[in-house]
């Protein structure tokens, strides 16, 4: 019998299901990514937004919500506080007059790579209780689970 021993309940039937084990994990984590973004006035959502523009200045509105399989009509709102906060801009398309452009203002990249520095900081906790190789291993496994839904 699979029981936790402070509150007497047995999980047995829940230990082998994987989507309730990556749920209970994902929660974990995203606790302490949630923290690093919070302290610094933004959400995970828009320093995904940020880490996108960063490393790939340039691209549209739209292929940034694509990117991140977020809902069109949410990356505008999305955007408009990225902006507002002087940390992105958007610009007319080169290719598409009738889109815009995103890119991180200086201000933007320098934010992007100090929170970017504090998310590291937070993962380095969940590092210290893995053995080598293991997060290379857990990141490539996540992977296929992510490529196997888009195949489906």
């Amino acid at each position: 019998m699979n029981t936790d021993a402070q509150n007497g309940i047995d999980y047995a039937m829940l230990q082998s299901r994987l989507g309730y084990k990556l749920r209970r994990a994902q929660m974990v984590y995203f606790d302490v990514f949630f923290e690093a973004c919070a302290q610094e006035g933004i959400t995970p959502g828009l320093f995904s937004i940020l880490a996108i523009v960063y490393h790939n200045p340039g691209l549209t509105q739209s292929a940034v919500s694509a990117a991140l399989d977020v809902d069109r009509s949410a990356m505008v709102a999305a955007i408009d506080k990225l902006e507002g906060m002087e940390v992105i801009e958007r610009r007319k398309s080169k290719n598409d007059r009738r889109s815009y452009a995103l890119y991180l203002t200086k201000k933007g990249k320098a934010f992007t790579e100090h929170l970017n520095q504090k998310v590291e900081a937070g993962e380095q906790r969940f590092d210290a209780f893995m053995q080598e190789g293991e997060r290379e291993w857990l990141l490539d496994i996540l992977d296929r689970i992510i490529e196997a839904r888009k195949g489906s």
